[in-house]
């Protein structure tokens, strides 16, 4: 009787124990109603966690879609010290693949005018939020459907799939 008693109080444990281990490793990226996207701060080029809330939409092409889009228009207006994507900058498609998100941003992006702190900090926010979500370890950027050595301005390569040990 003991030894059932001591049995079934282990098994509880561990059943305790591989719940809370899920609950505090569990993808913070996507919480119920909510995602988080990120923006940069221009002022220290930190990265900056922004909750966005989530339509109902639940699965990850459509989840990455938002996200992405919700990336490049950027955090409201009453946050400042942002560094956002040129005006009339949007994705056209998102794709999910093998650990990479392919995301089609449109080719107002290539007006860029801020030079190499302001194309790195745009395309880190786009990389930290999509690698945020399950599933996506690297992005993989397009321009207007095409795969670019660099933007105009140089300062970044978009050849490549892009991580967040690119920063």
């Amino acid at each position: 009787m003991r030894i059932a008693r001591l049995l079934g109080g282990l098994a509880l444990v561990v059943v305790i124990a591989i719940g809370v281990h899920a609950w505090l490793t569990r993808n913070p990226a996507v919480s119920g109603n909510q995602i988080t996207v990120y923006y940069v701060r221009a002022s220290d080029e930190h990265v900056v966690p922004w909750p966005v809330s989530l339509g109902p939409a639940r699965d990850l092409k459509s989840i990455a879609f938002y996200a992405a889009t919700q990336c490049v228009a950027g955090p409201p207006s009453t946050i400042s010290d942002v560094v956002r994507f040129p005006q009339g900058t949007h994705v056209l498609s998102v794709d999910v693949a093998g650990g990479t998100a392919t995301v089609d941003i449109s080719k107002e992006v290539e007006s860029l005018v801020g030079g190499g702190l302001q194309e790195s900090a745009e395309f880190k926010a786009l990389v930290w939020t999509m690698t945020t979500l399950p599933e996506i370890r690297a992005v993989q950027v397009l321009v207007d459907g095409r795969r670019l050595p660099t933007l105009p301005g140089g300062h970044l390569e978009l050849d490549e799939p892009l991580s967040r040990s690119s920063w």
